[in-house]
């Protein structure tokens, strides 16, 4: 059994310590990602995420594509000067070569199940030399989400290369990638991949511990998860982040 459950997995349960520290290696991550020079950013994790207010406030102008491929076609209303939201259900009103980088987030790729016809999207309207940022649900997720249901079948047929595709206990399904899934899949698309590591190494009980002995301590922890662990390590975390550049 998972130590906790499986709506926790995902960040959709109640906010603890790991959380928040989790998203805070998220926001540190997205800083150091970032352009230098202020460009136009396309937003693909559904409205789900912070970051395009992050991404606005460091000078970026970006797009936000709210329920990627899920909702009706459309634009909201601006929440930012530098945020637009859009409804679509796909890419089709962005022109080639018009976005300077693009950020996946909130396991967007992993709720597009044909996410190959997404990052194909994603290469087509970013400029070269452009990149991307994405998140997706790892195989370690993927397994022990079935191995709390009692999919044992199942588990016995992981690894074998195919796409991975979960059930879980709401009734939703998501892909699951290995870090050497990910990268083909991203290459594939015409994309040179940078690197890919797991989001996080660090594991609920030590950052329960570490964060209930010193609160103070979060910022150190947010350091050494993001220099500690290795790029293309998919045995360890809940899910696995990327990024990519298109060929200038």
């Amino acid at each position: 059994m998972l130590p906790i459950p499986a709506s926790e997995l995902n960040g959709s349960g109640t906010l603890g310590p790991y959380w928040t520290f989790y998203h805070a290696v998220v926001a540190e991550q997205l800083k150091r990602w970032l352009p230098d020079q202020p460009g136009l950013l396309l937003d693909l994790s559904g409205g789900r995420g912070r970051w395009p207010a992050q991404a606005a406030g460091a000078g970026h102008h970006v797009i936000e594509v709210v329920d990627f491929r899920r909702s009706a076609a459309g634009a909201l209303r601006d929440s930012s000067s530098r945020i637009r939201k859009v409804r679509a259900d796909d890419l089709d009103f962005l022109p080639d070569a018009s976005i300077d980088a693009v950020v996946a987030e909130e396991r967007a790729l992993s709720l597009e199940l044909m996410a190959e016809s997404t990052i194909e999207d994603v290469v087509r309207v970013l400029k070269p030399g452009g990149r991307l940022l994405a998140c997706v649900d790892s195989l370690v997720l993927g397994m022990a989400i079935m191995a709390e249901q009692n999919y044992w079948a199942h588990l016995c047929q992981t690894g074998t290369g195919e796409v991975m595709l979960v059930p879980w206990p709401d009734g939703s399904i998501t892909r699951c990638f290995t870090s050497v899934q990910l990268r083909e899949l991203l290459v594939d698309a015409g994309l040179e991949v940078e690197w890919i590591r797991p989001r996080t190494v660090l594991s609920p009980s030590t950052v329960d511990h570490v964060l209930a002995a010193d609160t103070r301590a979060l910022n150190w922890l947010v350091r050494t998860e993001l220099e500690a662990h290795p790029d293309d390590d998919d045995t360890v975390g809940i899910h696995l982040v990327a990024s990519a550049r298109r060929p200038a």
